[in-house]
């Protein structure tokens, strides 16, 4: 018999896609996931069998007919499943650009659940019963936090460095040493930042070495804007120069041109953790008109970009159309507003996850890993376990000199190589995230809160059966 002949006949046996439905696993999977969705994964799933039966694959179309519920079951709960997946970040990068950055407080996370359950008054004026400004219910707390006359926040540091450009500078001239002409994360480039807010650029200096003489000698009557660039995500070391900040200030002032410093990490004050990272309040009192910041590394808080510094200037880049389509939800001035909280009580770090983690010693960290060494010896008798030194990172673009020191749960397993390992891990649920070095998969307890190592063993129990 032909083949096409043949795979006709067997795609007679495949029932319909309302006999599917009608089966009582189905029946029950649609009042799971709604009969909508449902439906979708018949077809998707008959069409497989379809495939398999024009093939003239009769055996292969007998099982994939007796498989149609559970495969269907299966496509229906894959299709409802969040794409957005809690991880257990056992990497030791606090502040892990791919894994959302830093972690918000419990606190933070209510007030946000709070806020998007219900109405609220994100721009309405309780007091007058007319319209109000988003922006109140953060101005003030930044203002007081460092010292600043006005503040707006925007969706990323990106975007707040963007909308001060289009703002100040538009259709004139940004001067910017060329030493600070980074690339951020995911190829954004600081000059494509600046073109696209309309500005041109002019670089000052060598990569190396920028003096104050090369800012004056670049400022003329096309300047519109003196903009320093934090290098939050690398160094240059050896035979380098800056400029001092009060130099810029007063250079500035008499070219009668803003003067912008975006500061990338989002460190208030001065921390002793992190003695070479720049804070805001630091820049703003020695006279710069604004600082940008993202609020979602060493701040702690949500995605977020401020902008903070003298009212004339914020109060420009509020006006900017432009500002409309950057501006943030109430969600995230939610957040927001719970972490600066936190900073205003000076308890942030205490009860700020990304500043506890930062300022954990090698020591707690040591008695947290033997407990889980002992715990998997005793639950995974399987895994050949060790602690080993080793080296956390402050990640998302900040302080990249800084290591700080740790202790590393080194785990192997006898069927498995660490990459498999590591494989095994993230398909789980929750996902975990390690490393793989040095001829095992590591752990470090640093960026594992005490509440998810319960998981982490269960994870690592499971993990390559």
């Amino acid at each position: 018999m032909p083949k096409g002949r043949a795979g006709g006949e067997l795609l007679r046996r495949l029932p319909s896609v309302d006999q599917v439905l009608e089966g009582s696993s189905v029946r029950e999977l649609c009042v799971r996931h709604g009969r909508a969705a449902v439906r979708r994964a018949v077809r998707e799933t008959l069409a497989a069998a379809r495939g398999i039966g024009r093939a003239g694959d009769e055996a292969g179309l007998e099982a994939a007919v007796a498989a149609i519920p559970a495969e269907v079951a299966r496509r229906a709960a894959r299709a409802a499943a969040p794409s957005l997946r809690r991880v257990i970040n056992a990497t030791g990068v606090v502040v892990h650009t791919n894994l959302g950055r830093a972690p918000l407080s419990e606190a933070a996370a209510r007030r946000v659940a709070e806020l998007a359950a219900g109405y609220s008054n994100l721009e309405y004026d309780l007091g007058s019963g007319r319209r109000g400004l988003r922006e109140a219910h953060l101005e003030a707390r930044l203002g007081a936090l460092l010292g600043a006359e006005a503040a707006l926040v925007a969706n990323n540091n990106a975007a707040a460095l963007l909308l001060a450009v289009d703002t100040l500078a538009a259709g004139r001239e940004v001067l910017i040493s060329r030493g600070e002409l980074v690339e951020i994360g995911g190829s954004f480039r600081i000059p494509d930042v600046l073109q696209k807010g309309g500005a041109r650029l002019r670089e000052v200096g060598t990569t190396n070495r920028t003096r104050i003489g090369d800012y004056e000698a670049a400022v003329g009557p096309e300047s519109g804007l003196l903009l320093r660039v934090h290098r939050s995500n690398f160094e240059i070391v050896g035979f380098t120069a800056s400029p001092r900040l009060g130099d810029l200030v007063e250079l500035a002032g008499r070219a009668g041109i803003p003067f912008v410093e975006d500061l990338g990490s989002g460190l208030l004050e001065p921390s002793p953790l992190l003695p070479r990272e720049p804070a805001a309040r630091t820049s703003l009192e020695a006279g710069v008109d604004l600082v940008t910041f993202s609020g979602d590394k060493l701040l702690g808080g949500p995605q977020a970009g401020v902008a903070a510094g003298r009212r004339h200037v914020v109060d420009a880049m509020r006006r900017n159309p432009l500002y409309r389509a950057l501006r943030v939800d109430k969600m995230t001035l939610a957040a927001l507003d719970a972490v600066l909280v936190d900073h205003a009580s000076g308890e942030a770090a205490a009860r700020v996850p990304a500043l506890r983690m930062l300022a954990l010693d090698a020591e707690a960290l040591r008695s947290r890993s033997a407990g889980l060494a002992t715990a998997l010896e005793t639950g995974a008798p399987e895994l050949v376990v060790e602690l080993r030194a080793g080296r956390s990172a402050v990640g998302g673009g900040a302080a990249p000199a800084v290591e700080l020191p740790t202790v590393l749960v080194a785990v192997r397993h006898p069927d498995c190589s660490p990459d498999a390992l590591a494989r095994s891990l993230r398909a789980g649920d929750p996902a975990v995230a390690a490393r793989v070095g040095e001829g095992a998969l590591l752990l470090d307890l640093r960026t594992v809160d005490p509440g998810e190592e319960p998981a982490l063993i269960r994870a690592l129990r499971l993990a390559c059966p």
